[in-house]
């Protein structure tokens, strides 16, 4: 069986070649195959070059946009090229532990769902306010969290789930799964509009703890919370009436 890794990677020069050989690195159960497919948005800040030396490495490939397009976009070119029984979509930050993947991967290797969400909730000693920054920054990481927290608790209610951390990115899916859906998101909301869709099939989700640590938006953080927030609402609710 195989496992890919989708990495969506626009203007992450810093972390890039640290997060690549992290996930090319790491090891899976025994008897599955790691496919890495990178998705490259057309970077400005050197990210490009360091995509390009991954080209032609065992396991790996590699999709250039030709403008960035966003990131459920990127994952659409991402899931183009996959060929695996799994997906994972990986960021080209650091603010999880790619040393999950195994833990993650136990629930759907053992059948018991079709769905794995990586929670931050569940190994937080504060919870929900897993972004703690200093100065400013403090308000804006206040204010996603809380996103986060109620953006869950409607997904939930909506569509009669159970999970702590809705919002995380570590999602891993059954690509037969996927293979049913049609998906539209070009932004963050991609994320939400997968969870719908595969909620309204009828998919199992499970969840499990993660590690968790976050960057700040002076650390390159892209979630903007008005712009994307008002996007992900309005996917929530228009994925559970439509499409």
């Amino acid at each position: 069986m195989k496992f890919s890794i989708i990495v969506p990677i626009f203007n992450e020069k810093a972390t890039a070649s640290v997060l690549l050989d992290k996930v090319l690195a790491v090891s899976l159960p025994a008897g599955l195959e790691k496919e890495v497919v990178i998705v490259e948005g057309n970077s400005n800040d050197g990210t490009k070059d360091v995509v390009r030396s991954y080209e032609g490495k065992p396991g790996v490939k590699v999709v250039y946009e030709d403008a960035p397009k966003g990131k459920g976009a990127a994952v659409r070119a991402g899931l183009a090229q996959a060929s695996g029984d799994f997906v994972l979509i990986q960021d080209g930050d650091l603010e999880y532990d790619v040393n999950d993947y195994g833990k993650l991967l136990e629930p759907l290797l053992a059948g018991t769902c079709d769905v794995v969400f990586g929670s931050r909730v569940m190994t937080s000693p504060q919870h929900w306010q897993f972004r703690r920054f200093a100065g400013f920054e403090r308000f804006y990481g206040f204010f996603v969290n809380l996103g986060g927290v109620l953006f869950t608790n409607l997904f939930n209610l909506l569509y009669g789930t159970k999970l702590s951390d809705g919002a995380t990115m570590f999602k891993l899916f059954r690509m037969e799964q996927l293979k049913k859906i049609r998906l539209n998101s070009n932004g963050f909301d991609y994320d939400w509009e997968i969870s719908g869709k595969l909620a309204k099939m009828g998919c199992r989700f499970e969840e499990r703890p993660v590690f968790y640590k976050a960057r700040s938006r002076a650390e390159g953080k892209k979630i903007r919370f008005w712009r994307d927030g008002t996007r992900v609402l309005l996917a929530i609710l228009r994925y559970r009436f439509v499409d």
